[in-house]
């Protein structure tokens, strides 16, 4: 049985609430996971990818990518970008913004640590060159092109990455089975990815994972193709920015469709 959109909707000024009042300690433990899930499925897209050639890789990456949003559903987790469905309940009077803000706040940096450490594992455990060279070469290429998006590029990828995952977590928190939830959240999320459209979070492995591929001798990077500076201007800013506008645009939406008169 599956929850309607005005029952969801409903169900998340709930979920708001509980979400609000989360103690900091708990909430960062959370995100920390949420981010190293994110993290995993964007690790192991990238070494099934780099295994295929270029159309179906991208196909099989795209399908393996959905792990980590399976695993915040189901497993628990704090998560900054599904966490922009708190806005709408905001927005329409049913939730205060200094809560939200809260928690959105603690949750990027959970997310990041976590995302980070599993850029740690990926690189300094050898899991991008377990599998030859070209995974390698597939890592630094896509953090490289992360890091030289447009700024309208990098914002317009972030807002239709975010309906999308907000949209997936949406219908995830209606369904009442384990295997709908997973259903439900894979499609969407496979078609961000296939789309090449831009996760704040999953960048926060991506890029880092770049980085610090340039300074480890063990993978013979011999020029800098990625940039701290470049991955915060070019690339994490305008991307959370998107992420907010877009997961928020779409609470609103719902919020303003659902309002009781």
């Amino acid at each position: 049985m599956m929850l309607t959109s005005k029952e969801i909707t409903k169900k998340w000024e709930t979920i708001t609430e509980t979400k609000s009042g989360l103690p900091a300690g708990r909430c960062f433990l959370l995100a920390v996971l949420a981010g190293m899930f994110i993290a995993f499925g964007a690790m192991g897209a990238t070494v099934i990818q780099s295994l295929a050639q270029a159309g179906l890789g991208k196909l099989l990456g795209a399908s393996v990518f959905p792990t980590g949003l399976m695993l915040v559903v189901m497993a628990g987790g704090e998560l900054f970008t599904g966490n922009c469905l708190m806005a709408g309940p905001a927005l329409i009077g049913k939730a205060k913004w200094p809560g939200i803000l809260r928690n959105w706040g603690i949750a990027y940096l959970g997310n990041m640590l976590g995302a980070f450490l599993v850029a740690v594992i990926a690189t300094a455990g050898g899991v991008l060159q377990s599998h030859g060279q070209a995974t390698a070469d597939l890592a630094l290429t896509i953090a490289a092109n992360k890091s030289n998006l447009s700024f309208l590029d990098a914002l317009m990828k972030g807002i239709g990455c975010n309906i999308l995952v907000c949209g997936a977590v949406f219908m995830a928190t209606g369904a009442q089975s384990g295997g709908s939830k997973a259903v439900l959240c894979f499609f969407p999320i496979m078609l961000f990815v296939l789309s090449g459209l831009e996760h704040s979070i999953a960048n926060m492995y991506y890029v880092p994972a770049g980085l610090l591929m340039q300074v480890m001798p063990r993978y013979g990077v011999e020029t800098a193709r990625v940039t701290v500076d470049a991955y915060l201007l070019n690339n994490l800013l305008p991307v959370t920015l998107g992420n907010i506008l877009g997961g928020a645009g779409l609470a609103a939406a719902y919020a303003g469709i659902h309002r009781e008169k």
